[in-house]
Parts: C-alpha cells; sequence; structure tokens
C-alpha cells in the first residue's frame, strides 16, 4: 500500500506542547486546526504562537510575511467534533494521565466519520505513556502510534516516534515523512517505558539527586561536572527544575513500575521536594531559587 499524504492536522490541546506544535505545522505550510475545551487556552496560545514567530521574524530565521501567513493557517475550535472532521492526522496533546487521554480519544473517534476513520492517523504526543494500552479501545489500532515532540517544539529537533505493537508501518512511513516536512528529525522507537529517551535522561537526573542527598557534592557543583565534563548544555538539576520536580518523578514511578527493577527507585529526596510543593521554575523553587 503507498504512503498516504498528511494535507489537514488537528491538534487537541493547546498547553505548551500543543501550541509549539501548531507553530511549526503551521509555519511548514500545513493549514490547522487548534482544539481546546477552553477559550482561554486557545487565545493564550494564539498569542504565544504570534510572539513565538515574531521572534523568529526578528532574528531573520523566517521572513516578516510568513508570520502573518503562518498565523492564517490555525483556526481554533472548542468542538471536537468540528474540530476533527475532515482531518487527516489528529494529533492529541493532552495532559499524561492515561485515563484522560482515553476519553479524549473516544470523543475523538465518535467525531470522526466512520468512512473516514480508517485513513485517519492517530497520534500522541507523551512522554511515558504506552502507546499499545492506549490504543486497546481504538477501533483501528493500526493507526495509532506515538509522537514524542521536545520542548520548546520550535527549537527542538527531535520527535521520538513510538510505535505500539499493533501501529503498521505504513502508519510509521507516513509520520515520519511528515516529521521530515516539518523540518525535524524522526527516531523510530519501540514502546517500552521511557521509550530511549527518558528511560536514559531520567535516571541520569535521579542519579544526581542521590549524589546531592548524600552530600556528594553540592548541586552546583554537580550541575558543572555534567556541563563542563560531559558537554551537556545544562547541569541534571537545573534540568530537572526546568523539566518540573513533579513530571520527573512520575517518569520514575513510569520506569520503576513498568520495569519492576529497584534501579529505578525515585530518590527520596525528589519525593519530598514534590511533597513540599517545591516543583523547580514554575514554582518558583526547586533544586535553586526562580522569580516566579
Amino acid at each position: 500500500m503507498h504512503n498516504q499524504h498528511i494535507h489537514s492536522i488537528t491538534i487537541v490541546g493547546a498547553g505548551t506542547m500543543g501550541n509549539g506544535i501548531a507553530h511549526v505545522c503551521a509555519m511548514a505550510g500545513f493549514p490547522v486546526k487548534l482544539m481546546d475545551s477552553s477559550e482561554e487556552q486557545l487565545r493564550m496560545a494564539l498569542q504565544t504562537i504570534e510572539k513565538n514567530l515574531t521572534r523568529m521574524a526578528e532574528k531573520q530565521k523566517i521572513k516578516p510575511i510568513e508570520v502573518g501567513a503562518s498565523l492564517a493557517r490555525i483556526q481554533t475550535f472548542t468542538d471536537t467534533k468540528q474540530a476533527v472532521s475532515g482531518a487527516d492526522m489528529v494529533l492529541e496533546v493532552v495532559p499524561e494521565q492515561l485515563s484522560l487521554k482515553k476519553q479524549i480519544w473516544s470523543q475523538i473517534e465518535q467525531g470522526i466519520d466512520s468512512k473516514r476513520l480508517k485513513q485517519t492517523i492517530f497520534a500522541t504526543n507523551t512522554s511515558s505513556i504506552s502507546i499499545s494500552e492506549l490504543a486497546e479501545g481504538i477501533t483501528h489500532p493500526e493507526n495509532m502510534i506515538g509522537m514524542h515532540f521536545f520542548n520548546p517544539v520550535p527549537v527542538m529537533s527531535l520527535v521520538e516516534i513510538i510505535l505500539g505493537n499493533k501501529t503498521s508501518e505504513q502508519t510509521f512511513k507516513t509520520v515520519e515523512s511528515l516529521t521530515s516536512e516539518l523540518g525535524k528529525t524522526p527516531i523510530r522507537v519501540h514502546d517500552f517505558p521511557g521509550f530511549v529517551s527518558n528511560r536514559i535522561l531520567m535516571p541520569m537526573i535521579n542519579e544526581a539527586i542521590y549524589a546531592l542527598h548524600e552530600g556528594v557534592a553540592e548541586k552546583e557543583a554537580i550541575d558543572q561536572v555534567m556541563t563542563l565534563g560531559m558537554a551537556h548544555p545544562m547541569g541534571p538539576l537545573r534540568l530537572a527544575d526546568f523539566i518540573g520536580l513533579d513530571v520527573c518523578l512520575n517518569i520514575m514511578n513510569v520506569l520503576h513500575k513498568g520495569f519492576q527493577d529497584d534501579k529505578y527507585t525515585p530518590c527520596p529526596l525528589l519525593r519530598e521536594m514534590v511533597d513540599n510543593g517545591h516543583l523547580g521554575n514554575k514554582t518558583g523553587q526547586g533544586f535553586y531559587i526562580y522569580e516566579v
């Protein structure tokens, strides 16, 4: 079967990742339907996209005319059925909870004309949820695939493309070529806990937290060992603050539960900080103090 080509994309969820993905799709020339249950969230998303496009034009990464042209390709919706009708691909970008994602997908499926359902690609932006598990309730699980974009989406070139146990090769090929059209680098990954990125990154962050917890060195020293010695652009403790300590804990729990291996036990200091509401940049305090 030949590859289908994606012409129109619906993005469900207009948060940080959703607006970043909408920005990239619109800039690459795709008509985008951006859907969120909150009008306010959609308004803020469009503002953010406009601000980021304008900044790119100022830095001469895109022509000034492309700012308006890209924005004109984005339509916003609060109604699922209107947003998904006619889309070649639906990309869901809601928070990392399996039950929430499953609920959203059943709404998406109900909104699509049954004749089109067979050829509509279902993609989920996730950093830790099993694609195979998410596809269990879907009529065409062969069309479900994971696309793990990295934050900030307009800047980061990687997309981990995750195949569930039923994802078809055709679905993979279509999404792989779309990712390249978006100016990103697609990397093929299989559906294991944490995929590749978080399976390697999170235990490193967790180990850095253990080193701090055990008094091996001060936080600045631990971060400098990794920035200066390993050429990481940001030390693991500062990176953890940037990601959100709650997100780090959540992913460590996914790894621990998924592999049933004690090497993935979250550091007690990480748990303690999350329990105390010190989540990093977003709360003003993590391993470091931030202006909020």
